[in-house]
């Protein structure tokens, strides 16, 4: 403390433990599991009236076209929950973007629902760390330099699918990034307390493999075996792993 100015004294002075610990409590009470549209829209009016204490336009944005592959090779249109966007000061000479998530791996059939103190300080719940309880601290924080010091714009993205690659906001954060001088996202630090300060990319790719079907003894030289085909592929994209390429085959 001795190191921080008077301001951000005052402002660390100002963060409410109690009001952190009830925002993420209250949150991680409803199942907002990626695909549980209703639960995210439950979330998201959440976020909605929460961010609304601070000195911005609030916005509920409509998710951007998503698809995905079933297992019969049809490709699908996926439904999100809509995206939290609040824009403070858009025309202030210094602006930042925060961003974190509202949707949780665990959907709405899953065993994993309530929460549960461990012990003293640790509690244990769907989304508690990853990350509703990095969406109340996010909060927290711009409340209390919004108390001391507002003088620096923000933008606010709270997306409803990062779990599963942010598709249908893909759009929306690579808007809200432009012309920003610096991006923080409130997922949990390193185990150590380290602020990690880049992550590698991601890409998730969707292959179809198509057969002829033929009969196996008498005329297998006029099919093309699927099976063959697709493991050949995964046995590939496995050799293709380096030290700076991750690559995973999977269903």
């Amino acid at each position: 403390m001795e190191m921080l100015s008077h301001d951000e004294r005052r402002a660390v002075e100002r963060l409410d433990q109690a009001a952190m610990l009830a925002r993420t409590e209250q949150w991680a009470a409803v199942n907002s599991g990626t695909r549980n549209t209703a639960g995210c829209a439950a979330m998201a009016g959440l976020l909605a009236d929460a961010f609304a204490a601070l000195p911005g336009e609030v916005t509920l944005v409509e998710p951007g076209r998503a698809e995905a592959v079933g297992a019969d090779g049809r490709v699908d249109p996926i439904a999100h929950g809509r995206h939290l966007y609040v824009r403070v000061r858009p025309d202030a000479p210094v602006r930042m973007l925060l961003t974190g998530h509202m949707d949780t791996v665990y959907p709405a059939d899953h065993p994993f629902q309530t929460l549960a103190w461990r012990e003293p300080g640790v509690l244990n719940g769907p989304g508690v760390a990853d990350m509703k309880g990095g969406v109340s601290l996010m909060l927290e924080a711009l409340l209390a330099v919004e108390a001391v010091a507002p003088t620096i714009g923000y933008d606010v993205v709270i997306n409803s699918d990062e779990e599963t690659g942010s598709f249908s906001s893909a759009a929306l954060l690579a808007q809200a990034a432009r012309g920003k001088v610096a991006a923080l996202t409130y997922e949990p630090a390193l185990p150590d307390g380290t602020l990690a300060g880049a992550r590698g990319g991601t890409g998730n790719f969707s292959i179809v493999v198509r057969g002829r079907a033929a009969h196996a003894g008498r005329n297998p030289q006029d099919g093309r075996n699927a099976i063959v085909a697709a493991s050949a592929i995964a046995v590939a994209l496995h050799g293709a792993r380096s030290p700076r390429l991750a690559v995973n085959p999977a269903r």
